[in-house]
């Protein structure tokens, strides 16, 4: 028996859906009607047998099955974007310079560059790990093309590409909240999650000090796995081997972290561009619970 084959204008319509929250506006953003927007989603419960959206109130909103086939439907769309660029876009050529801060390095730009290489295996990359504030100055100069940071920490310069809860973290095997005064470890005072931590810290009253500050986030973890200091992260960021931190220990509630997208006004270039579009297509679609070291 052939297995039915899903229908990537559909899928789009799907994903438009729980993107923007309603099929009114899903409607708009895939130039369909809404009564055609409809159709779609009744014709793609066909297909698979299962019932995408519930009622609630007046509104639709996704089941559990529908939640697993948007997970498909964007990277069956990511896919089908990849394939027609190899295939129907002119080969590109030249030289983009890109900055983030090395957490976001090793949380995302392996993937943006594997699947760079696979489209634009002629484009030369050159990559510089800074702070955010740093690639901004960067950036405004010109001595970058692109940048990936963090929207507060750079002035709110940019677009925002994605949004993450900020979170507690800790080495497994010590129990920290437990002293007197918590060590924390985080990035120099420029730094936004530093500020989230001691300004959360500071409205419970609990005490603290600062006991190592880094740029690295390389640094910052090795403090907190040895037991000495407990971080802040977004939630990509958490590896394999940290335990989160809530409520239950005391750790007060944190805010969300923005990330941006920063473009130089002088350096436009189709080789910039494409970077750009694989940067916020891996950003937005990104599943870090998915990832290995989850």
């Amino acid at each position: 028996m052939a297995v039915p084959l899903l229908d990537a204008d559909q899928l789009r319509t799907l994903v438009a859906i729980a993107d923007t929250g309603s099929f009114t506006r899903a409607a708009e953003d895939v130039n369909k009607t809404q009564a055609a927007v409809s159709m779609q989603m009744r014709r793609l419960e066909d297909i698979v047998g299962r019932k995408l959206f519930s009622k609630n109130g007046r509104q639709n909103q996704l089941t559990g099955d529908g939640e697993h086939l948007l997970e498909y439907a964007r990277r069956i769309i990511t896919l089908n974007n990849e394939a027609m660029t190899v295939l129907c876009e002119p080969e590109l050529a030249g030289h983009v310079r890109i900055g983030t801060p090395d957490d976001y390095a090793e949380r995302f730009l392996p993937g943006i560059f594997a699947r760079f290489a696979r489209t634009h295996p002629l484009v030369e990359v050159e990559i510089l790990c800074q702070g955010s504030h740093v690639l901004l100055e960067l950036v405004n100069r010109g001595d970058l093309d692109l940048a990936i940071a963090t929207h507060s920490d750079c002035g709110a310069h940019g677009e925002v590409i994605r949004r993450e809860k900020l979170c507690w973290v800790g080495s497994p095997r010590h129990r920290l909240e437990h002293r007197e005064i918590l060590p924390i470890a985080t990035g120099e005072v420029t730094c936004s999650w530093r500020y989230a931590a001691t300004k959360a810290l500071d409205e419970i009253n609990r005490p603290y000090r600062v006991l190592y500050s880094s740029p690295s986030a390389t640094a910052i973890v090795a403090a907190v796995m040895s037991g000495l200091a407990v971080t802040v992260l977004p939630e990509s960021a958490v590896r394999s081997g940290m335990r989160r931190l809530g409520d239950d220990e005391g750790y007060p509630e944190l805010p969300y972290c923005d990330i941006a997208l920063l473009r130089s006004a002088g350096g436009a270039s189709s080789s910039v561009d494409a970077l750009a579009t694989h940067v916020e297509e891996s950003l937005s679609n990104l599943d870090f619970a998915a990832q290995p070291w989850m």
